[in-house]
Parts: C-alpha cells; sequence; structure tokens
C-alpha cells in the first residue's frame, strides 16, 4: 500500500488511478487531480 501525498488516502499500488515520479521516487495517487495538484509544487508533499 501507498498514501496519496496531495489527500493522504490509502492507494493500492496496482489500483493506483495516476502515477507520478520526483527524485527518482514513484508516487500513487487516488484521482489525477491529486497527481495535477502534486505535479504542480512537489516539494510541497514530499
Amino acid at each position: 500500500m501507498a498514501t496519496d501525498p496531495v489527500c493522504g488516502m490509502d492507494i493500492d499500488e496496482k489500483d493506483a488511478a495516476a502515477t507520478a515520479e520526483y527524485d527518482g521516487q514513484t508516487y500513487y495517487f487516488c484521482a489525477e487531480g491529486c497527481k495535477e495538484t502534486f505535479t504542480l509544487t512537489p516539494e510541497d508533499y514530499v
């Protein structure tokens, strides 16, 4: 399990709605909206 860094929701990696790479790490998201928020300012969420 992973935690969506934007909303805090627990996500099963294989069922994630979206993923993003930042600083060599993969982040998993419950929805595209959370991914979009993350990619604007990833340093706020890591």
